[in-house]
């Protein structure tokens, strides 16, 4: 590691916050242009949800386009570049097989899949909650993370599962469904997540740097810098998404980028840090399972709507002061799976 390769990461991130701003007024302009809007779910099936967030229908989705097109963008041109010029040009090239590969390949795929979710979401304008049905999304979770758990195993050989302060496991065939789960739940937990104006980006953000500098402290240089892409361009997006939303990250954007986390997390295994440094996605998620569990077997709500930040909603807390709290511990949370993890390494 050298200073040239300090500058790389954080001038490519600072490259990716300026390039993802310079075309955000483009993106904007066809979003609202052919009125891609998301729709609310009706009264009926979350009058709760529907009373809240009816001013907000209409809001453009698909925002998250900012930041997976950003990325690509960006790991397209240095690779190209890095052909074609020899020296601190193609030293910029952060495209690998062994690190960048597969997160981008699930960045993209995911993402694609994500933005036909939104279309229909858009075309149904929200009826019966707009979209993929739920089952769906967890079969597209399924294959997509089937893929990436194929690569491991077959590709990589990879069965070891690292676990803080006793060392590495091999795990086998175990592998696999640990993939399969790490890698669903984690985009899962980012779409509940995504509920809020600026909410789901600012916590995506902290986790990315957290496995970025893991990435780093790993001599995982390639991957580092695609993770701090991904956060200047998740900065832009952040810049227009912030309270009142110009537009909305959508499933293109929260699925996709829900899916990498959790690659990133396998690929530098440190998968099980993922609790502690995605802590605000795992209480969303965990308040999701106590609602529906406790209205199919107690035939009552615990809370007065979930996720967690819809309960604070309907209590009255303004939608600003829920996302800054929750980005507070969110980037907590981030520093302590970091520092859990440099203790560890140490």
């Amino acid at each position: 590691m050298d200073t040239f390769t300090v500058i790389k990461v954080f001038g490519l991130t600072t490259l990716s916050f300026l390039v993802a701003i310079l075309w955000t007024p483009l993106l904007t302009r066809l979003l609202y242009r052919y009125r891609l809007g998301k729709g609310i779910r009706d009264a009926e099936a979350a009058p709760v949800f529907a009373q809240m967030h009816a001013k907000k229908a209409g809001t453009p989705t698909m925002g998250g386009i900012l930041v997976w097109g950003t990325t690509l963008l960006l790991v397209l041109f240095f690779s190209y570049l890095g052909r074609l010029f020899d020296g601190a040009l193609s030293g910029l090239n952060f495209f690998s097989r062994s690190e960048t590969l597969l997160p981008l390949g699930a960045l993209i795929a995911s993402a694609l899949v994500g933005m036909i979710d939104d279309l229909f979401d858009v075309w149904r304008m929200g009826k019966n909650g707009g979209g993929l049905r739920m089952r769906h999304r967890f079969i597209i979770y399924g294959l997509i993370a089937l893929v990436g758990a194929w690569w491991f195993f077959f590709k990589l050989d990879w069965t070891i599962l690292h676990v803080p302060f006793f060392g590495n496991i091999d795990i086998g065939w175990w592998y696999i469904p640990f993939f399969l789960f790490v890698i669903i739940a984690t985009a899962h937990s980012v779409n509940i997540t995504d509920g809020l104006d600026g909410l789901a980006g600012g916590v995506l953000l902290t986790s990315f740097g957290a496995y970025g500098a893991i990435a780093f402290a790993q001599g995982r240089y390639d991957l580092a810098t695609f993770c701090g892409v991904i956060i200047g361009a998740l900065l832009a997006f952040l810049w227009f998404n912030i309270n009142p939303a110009r537009f909305f990250m959508g499933d293109t954007g929260a699925m996709s980028l829900g899916v990498t986390l959790g690659i990133i997390a396998m690929l530098t295994n440190a998968a099980l840090l993922l609790p502690i440094i995605g802590l605000v996605f795992l209480i969303e998620t965990l308040s999701v399972i106590v609602q529906v569990t406790g209205k199919k077997m107690f035939g009552k709500k615990v809370f007065l709507s979930s996720p967690l930040h819809h309960h604070l909603e309907a209590n009255g807390w303004p939608e600003p002061k829920i996302v800054m709290r929750f980005w507070v511990i969110g980037g907590i949370s981030a520093v302590v799976g970091l520092i859990i993890f440099l203790i560890d390494r140490a």
